[in-house]
């Protein structure tokens, strides 16, 4: 096993191992592909520029041509890897939907309005071993979101009623008319209840809807890859705007953080191997078949050698938070379930991300342990009431994979980009495209002969890094 660990170490890039047996499946590049390789559609490039965006060594920053080509005069920028990768593995989608739905019960479709509502989107997806699952999540997973909305838009667009909790039944008004008023037997009348219920609110419809496209779009790709080439797997990130509120779902390491005067707000939280430690531990102790009886769900400071059996070692497992001291036993000596630490922890030594879509056929290196069962699709969704503040031009929303990240902090890039906008023009349509493209270089660096620096001359990202910044006040026109 030490042996199959160390090959599998030692083959990492980027958090994750190529080829082997750990290919989406054998002979998958004589499949057809579900979708080809491209750039962001709304970059709007050529066959040839997509060829000269894949320059390593020049690493060119893409920018959008036309402004009008993102709602919002959202900006964006993207960058490709440093020769990690021979692809830019990350990939983004924008797009505004109209989601309609006809009321439930209309007898006369004729004359019944449409129900509808207007959502914005934004997403980003950091593929890994390969960039077939972030093209076709790019492709997807909004029209999975606007399917699990069309089936509440009916009472999404009445915000006086809560959601029934039996679709079907007769929802509840907070703005009928008092008990004492009412007529027995009235239409007004509510039905005697005498169970309590929960009180669902309209944000937690819109979160569920986003929680359970991401299922959906995990389980598309799962049975697509058996007739399709879809390669690897992905990270996350979306943007919801609705009614009034942005909704923040992340499965991965992408972050969203907002700058509103000066002032970060974290949208998001990474799903890292350390981050959900305690999640993983407890899945393999529930389930220790899952380890294939060669790595341990504990975790010790260092591994553990076969000469400390018997001794006091430091340990935690997936109750604790601190750390106690145990006897080591021969079972101690087993590869443990999470190793490493910051961006080199990987789980069972294989994967650095413990959330996202794909890996369906991922597996331990020189091995049948597959990895897919301790990879969540769930995100974590957050929501903001934009239209609760008054947003000044400067005001934004900042989403970025993790090749930003990496080198730079939150407050880095906020001081960043409040600079950067503080001197530009307010009416300046392309003010938002020009300081994601100052993010994307102040991550990237510049070429020198010790590699690609950034200030004070640390070591600038060699990964994909891909940008969005999305001016907030847009969204207060909306409202």
């Amino acid at each position: 096993m030490l042996t199959r660990v160390k090959s599998a170490v030692a083959n990492f890039m980027g958090g994750m191992m190529a080829g082997g047996s750990n290919g989406d499946h054998p002979g998958g590049s004589d499949m057809p592909l579900k979708y080809p390789y491209s750039r962001p559609e709304f970059l709007g490039l050529s066959p040839d520029e997509i060829e000269c965006s894949a320059d390593h060594i020049a690493r060119p920053i893409l920018i959008l041509k036309e402004t009008k080509r993102l709602p919002w005069s959202t900006g964006y920028a993207e960058v490709i890897n440093a020769g990690k990768s021979t692809l830019n593995e990350d990939q983004a989608c924008c797009e505004v939907l109209v989601v309609k739905r006809r009321p439930a019960g209309s007898s006369t479709p004729n004359r019944t309005p449409l129900t509808h509502l207007t959502l914005h989107y934004w997403a980003l997806f950091d593929g890994h071993a390969g960039s077939g699952v972030a093209v076709a999540a790019s492709r997807l997973l909004h029209h999975h979101i606007a399917l699990h909305l069309q089936e509440v838009t009916e009472i999404l667009c009445t915000p006086n009623l809560l959601p029934p909790t039996c679709l079907g039944e007769e929802p509840i008004n907070h703005h009928l008319t008092p008990t004492s008023q009412r007529a027995p037997g009235s239409p007004s009348t509510p039905p005697t209840r005498f169970f309590t219920e929960k009180k669902v609110s309209h944000e937690s419809l819109v979160i569920g809807a986003i929680e359970n496209a991401f299922k959906d779009m995990d389980v598309q790709i799962e049975k697509e890859k058996a007739v399709y080439n879809i390669s690897g797997g992905c990270t996350a990130l979306v943007v919801v705007y609705l009614l009034g509120k942005l909704y923040v779902g992340n499965a991965g390491d992408s972050r969203a953080i907002i700058i509103r005067a000066g002032e970060v707000i974290p949208m998001s939280t990474e799903f890292t191997p350390e981050s959900e430690r305690r999640r993983l531990q407890f899945l393999a102790y529930m389930q220790p078949h899952l380890l294939g009886n060669e790595f341990t769900h504990l975790e010790f400071p260092r591994r553990v050698q076969r000469k400390e059996v018997g001794k006091r070692m430091l340990y935690r497992d997936f109750t604790m938070a601190g750390w106690a001291y145990k006897t080591i036993e021969d079972d101690d000596l087993k590869f443990p379930l999470i190793y490493g630490e910051g961006k080199k922890a990987r789980v069972l030594a294989t994967i650095g991300v413990t959330r996202g879509l794909g890996d369906h056929n991922l597996k331990v290196h020189d091995s049948n342990i597959y990895i897919k069962p301790f990879l969540s699709c769930c995100p974590e969704v957050k929501a903001y009431p934009l239209a609760q503040y008054e947003h000044e031009a400067d005001d934004v929303l900042v989403l970025g994979t993790d090749g930003l990240w990496d080198v730079l902090s939150n407050q880095e890039v906020a001081e960043a980009v409040t600079c950067f906008l503080a001197n530009c023009d307010p009416d300046d349509q392309h003010r938002y495209t020009m300081a994601a493209q100052d993010l994307v270089m102040r991550a990237r660096g510049v070429l020198k002969d010790r590699g690609w620096r950034i200030s004070n001359d640390r070591l600038g990202s060699g990964d994909d890094i891909s940008v969005y910044i999305i001016p907030l006040m847009y969204g207060n026109k909306q409202n």
